[in-house]
């Protein structure tokens, strides 16, 4: 559940992303090659900031697709080229951080596709050769699926997910799977993130016994160690943008509907969406301009049209700050300096407090336990393991392997005995829910003529410790996440080594203008830093 760039030569975000739902393709003219996929290490590895990160001459800490593109269409870089050099990556790197859980046997094969296509002048699209990794709530008929629980470990679904088919039919290498914070972070009340039966604990890169925060915890640590070009992640409230601050990422929780939910393991059809996480605003339009091709997202290209013109400028462009200072003062330094920035960028920065905001605390968590029991019961009678929730809370009794990092399972009791979504009192709840939360950022962006409100996504990554649990009170993400809104987190700064993002939300299907916005934001703050692996630092920043 909760869980800057070389821009020489760089495309406008949104001209990139109009262009690609528009069918426009990049050709290139490169050579194929073949390597045997690497594996998921073992915990400890070595010094994971010497392992090369260039390839190709280029710099795969900074580039965007885009920059890949040109490579590929003057011959100096390969789609094999690439996939190898981050399977190398994952290979000597990985076993610091844990984030990937296993490659693809077909990764190599995919590439030298793309490779035959760029030689023939007949890419798929922007993303025809790039590299992405899939959170392991997301079906995929080359590898297991599991949620990263034991009781999903054998036999795999044997198909993709809807979202994952658009990725293959856009010609992106499926790389692997990601490690994520077991069944979403919706099993126990004090999980840890980042934590699965499946996977162990994945590591923060920055800190590494640091949390990478949850549930997308994998996709985000694995783009911060640059084990791939673009990683999906999934949300229903705060797991890809809490990961992705937490990491110094970006993230986007798309408009509800926009994304299939097709194959991935729910929580809620209420809130769920997968989402695409990458180093820069640039390849998570990119790969958001693919996942949504379908119902509703030429709306959402459109109103990115809308925005082609202002070519990244934030001149004119309202924003409200929403400041939580429940998130530490250190935090709110960031959102000052951060606040500070735009202002020199011309942009006008308003201090907001959204409304209803105990109410939806209140009200969101009872409403997932109904729709939990729900939407869990129907996917697993589509696997082989547990045909329900009643026989997955036997399966983690029976298996103390499920125990080693945490042994509860309290929300799945609770969802076990809590009311059906036919009962009338779940309904008026779950109404109450989207008509405040959709009021809360409506109002408050009509109130002052708001493009967008900003808020912390994350306060500095706590210490991973299983007898503790999680410190994740993280308020930002739950009105775009319960309403439905797409919301967007960015690279604001640090506290010390520890990232800090800056969360932006608005109006329902306006993620084209959102990641527009992003783009400028982005330029702006110039933010992102590379990882050092360090493996502490002192406890003034810890939470």
């Amino acid at each position: 559940m909760k869980s800057s760039k070389n821009t020489k030569g760089r495309k406008s975000v949104v001209a990139v992303a109009v262009a690609v739902a528009a069918g426009t393709l990049l050709a290139g003219v490169p050579d194929a090659g073949a390597h045997p996929a690497a594996g998921h290490g073992a915990a400890g590895g070595g010094l994971a900031s010497a392992a090369p990160s260039r390839v190709g001459g280029v710099d795969l800490d900074t580039v965007t697709i885009p920059e890949l593109q040109a490579r590929m269409a003057d011959g100096s870089l390969t789609a094999s080229a690439l996939t190898r050099a981050y399977l190398r990556r994952i290979e000597e790197v990985d076993p610091t951080v844990r984030a990937v859980l296993r490659t693809s046997p077909t990764a190599l094969r995919q590439a030298a596709e793309s490779d035959a296509r760029h030689r023939q002048g007949r890419t798929l699209g922007p993303l025809d050769g790039i590299p992405v990794l899939v959170k392991d709530n997301v079906e995929t008929r080359d590898m297991p699926t599991t949620a990263g629980s034991l009781a999903l470990a054998g036999r795999g679904p044997g198909r993709d997910a809807v979202l994952v088919s658009r990725l293959r039919a856009a010609g992106a290498v499926v790389l692997g799977k990601t490690n994520l914070s077991e069944w979403a972070n919706f099993r126990a009340a004090k999980p840890t993130s980042g934590w699965s039966a499946v996977g162990g604990q994945t590591h923060n890169p920055y800190v590494l016994d640091r949390n990478p925060c949850g549930s997308s915890s994998g996709s985000a640590a694995a783009l911060a160690a640059s084990l791939a070009q673009v990683a999906i992640g999934t949300e229903t409230d705060g797991s890809i943008v809490c990961p992705a601050g937490m990491n110094g990422v970006v993230g986007h929780k798309p408009s509800l509907g926009l994304v299939s939910p097709t194959g991935v393991v729910p929580i809620s059809a209420e809130q769920d969406t997968a989402g695409p996480m990458a180093r820069n605003v640039t390849d998570t339009a990119l790969t958001f301009a693919v996942l949504s091709r379908g119902k509703g997202a030429q709306g959402a290209d459109r109103a990115a049209a809308d925005d082609a013109g202002t070519n990244g400028d934030l001149r004119g462009k309202r924003i409200g700050l929403w400041r939580l200072p429940s998130l530490g003062t250190d935090v709110d330094a960031v959102m000052t300096r951060t606040a500070k920035k735009l202002r020199a960028a011309g942009a006008v920065v308003v201090e907001v407090t959204p409304p209803y905001q105990a109410r939806l605390a209140e009200l969101e968590f009872p409403a997932l336990l109904s729709e939990f029991h729900r939407d869990i019961d129907a996917y697993l009678k589509t696997r082989k393991g547990p045909r329900n929730l009643a026989e997955l809370i036997d399966f983690n009794r029976t298996h103390p392997q499920e125990q080693t990092c945490f042994a509860g399972q309290e929300l799945f009791e609770q969802a076990l005995a809590a009311p059906p979504t036919t009962d009338p009192k779940y309904r008026a709840m779950r109404a109450e829910l989207k008509d405040l939360s959709q009021r809360s950022i409506d109002e408050t962006l009509a109130a002052h003529r708001l493009d967008a409100i900003a808020a912390p996504t994350n306060p500095p990554a706590w210490t991973t410790d299983c007898a503790r649990g999680d410190n994740d009170v993280i308020p930002s993400s739950t009105p775009a996440a319960v309403a439905g809104y797409p919301s967007l987190s960015v690279p604001a700064g640090s506290v010390g080594e520890l990232p800090v993002g800056l969360l932006l939300m608005t109006g329902d299907r306006q993620d084209g203008r959102l990641l527009s916005l992003g783009a400028a934001v982005e330029d702006r703050l110039r933010a992102w830093r590379a990882p050092r692996y360090l493996p502490t630092v002192g406890s003034n920043v810890s939470r």
